[in-house]
């Protein structure tokens, strides 16, 4: 992957700003990571981006995800079962309370990497909105700016509020969304997505008609 300033033409490699650190992660084709950036054990999907200062850990995110800027998504939880909160307890390295090589309590960390997020395809998260520990979010959902989510957040819903809260559904029709999972557009090769652009450009339903027809078996 490489590593150089944001630009206006993306390409297969993994586009990744020269200010975004990135640890145990990995970026897939026609990603973009914005200035300032923080991942820790993140998969990015394909067509996805994520604007400038997000912070992102433990979590797996579906293709064409579109993150604005500012976002935080798995915050560190704390081991509120022990007599204290603090980090000494966990990393008492740090502080001098062990020595270096013994400076670390696994079995925190490793709680925390069971608690991933998972975000699907082509779900939109808003400015300065956090995705609490172990949230799933489906494919198609709208996280309204500013919002907390911390329960899982059904497919192409739109929630917003702290707490976040459903909104209203994107499609009025519920039988919209199951085509549009059915079809699962986000796993066609590029040159299809290429092809079908104009259709994305439209109407949904449309849209559906044409992608559904096309993929219908030969009598």
């Amino acid at each position: 992957m490489s590593s150089q300033p944001v630009s206006l033409r993306l390409s297969p490699a993994p586009t990744s700003a020269t200010t975004a650190k990135l640890h145990e992660s990995h970026l897939g084709a026609w990603t973009e990571v914005g200035d300032r950036c923080v991942f820790n054990h993140v998969t990015l999907g394909d067509y996805s981006y994520v604007e400038r200062d997000c912070d992102l850990m433990f979590a797996e995110i579906g293709r064409f995800t579109s993150i604005a800027s500012s976002v935080r998504i798995n915050p560190s939880n704390h081991p509120w079962w022990r007599p204290t909160l603090h980090h000494f307890s966990y990393r008492p390295g740090k502080f001098a309370f062990a020595e270096s090589d013994q400076g670390v309590d696994d079995r925190i960390f490793d709680w925390r990497a069971e608690d991933r997020v998972v975000i699907g395809h082509d779900v939109w998260i808003g400015h300065g909105a956090i995705v609490l520990p172990g949230v799933t979010i489906g494919n198609g959902a709208i996280v309204g700016a500013g919002s907390v989510v911390t329960k899982d957040v059904d497919a192409y819903t739109i929630v917003v509020g702290n707490p976040a809260r459903p909104l209203r559904p994107r499609f009025e029709d519920p039988g919209t969304v199951v085509r549009l999972e059915a079809l699962a557009w986000w796993e066609w090769p590029h040159e299809r997505l290429a092809r079908m652009l104009p259709l994305f450009q439209g109407d949904t339903e449309a849209f559906l008609e044409a992608a559904e027809s096309e993929s219908r078996p030969m009598p």
